[in-house]
């Protein structure tokens, strides 16, 4: 078992790592630098280490750690070289806004108005969109 965890471990920061950069996409060839992605995997790790603390070999939380730390390291460095907005592609424009699952429990439900904001799209979209993926 203590393989099968490290190489869920690994298969993690690969991804992180291909979204940081560090790895060429396979199909391209070329670097792609996806924070948000990167994010998301980087997120995942730190989640496995904090559900699995104390049950984990020494081997384990040693890779584990050792992962984790190094790729929030390369994200920092990531996300200062990077402009804001040149890593993250556009979400599609054909994909609707996430509705709310929870409807009103007295009388029949009207329509919602758009939530509008005083930011611009980018921001609000930023705030409130997860992409896992093209």
């Amino acid at each position: 078992m203590t393989q099968r965890f490290i190489e869920f471990v690994v298969m993690h920061a690969q991804n992180a790592a291909l979204f940081l950069g560090q790895i060429p996409n396979p199909r391209t060839g070329e670097p792609e630098v996806n924070l948000d992605l990167a994010r998301m995997f980087i997120d995942q790790l730190a989640m496995i280490q904090e559900k699995t603390r104390g049950n984990l070999t020494t081997e384990e939380a040693k890779v584990l750690s050792n992962a984790l730390s190094n790729l929030q390291m390369a994200y920092v460095e990531v996300a200062r070289e990077t402009p804001r907005g040149d890593a993250q592609p556009e979400a599609p424009e054909a994909a609707p806004p996430p509705q709310p699952t929870e409807q009103p429990s007295a009388g029949t439900p009207e329509p919602s108005a758009p939530i509008t904001s005083t930011e611009p799209e980018t921001e609000s979209r930023k705030k409130f969109t997860k992409s896992y993926g093209p």
